[in-house]
């Protein structure tokens, strides 16, 4: 992990800061991402049809589940001290580039893309790459935008 000064922000941009650890999304957590959200949609949750019907030979991770893994990822890799509080402000882009095998093990790569203070706050914009372990491919890439306040 990477520990900076709310003030040292700005010397992040344009670095990688790191690579998350592996995190396992086994069948249990898929369903109940699929009960939290009302997502059940048979390729994620149904795995004898997906064994069947699915080229992955089994169900897939939805798409949102891995997204929402981002702040995860996001803390793991960086901690900034000197402030009060951190908001997520949305994405400016998502992707996803690739289906989850359920039971893959997935991690995040953050690569901090620009970072700007201004008045009360700082806002950074980071890209997460969401990685599958043995894929060359990613399951996403998302732009993201966080706010920082001291």
């Amino acid at each position: 992990m990477l520990k900076v000064a709310y003030e040292d922000l700005p010397g992040l941009a344009g670095r990688e800061i790191g690579i998350s650890d592996w995190v396992t999304l086994d069948q249990a957590k898929v369903n109940q991402f699929a009960d939290a959200t009302g997502d059940h949609q048979w390729i994620h949750v149904d795995v004898e049809r997906a064994k069947r019907e699915m080229a992955t030979g089994g169900t897939i991770v939805h798409g949102y589940f891995t997204l929402s893994l981002i702040p995860k990822f996001m803390f793991e890799l960086l901690e900034i001290t000197g402030i009060s509080q951190m908001i997520n402000y949305g994405a400016n882009k998502v992707r996803f580039t690739n289906m989850v095998p359920t039971g893959s093990r997935v991690r995040g790569r953050l690569k901090v893309m620009s970072v700007e203070l201004k008045g009360k706050g700082a806002t950074m914009n980071y890209e997460m790459v969401l990685e599958i372990e043995g894929q060359e491919r990613p399951a996403c890439i998302a732009e993201v935008i966080m706010m920082a306040f001291p």
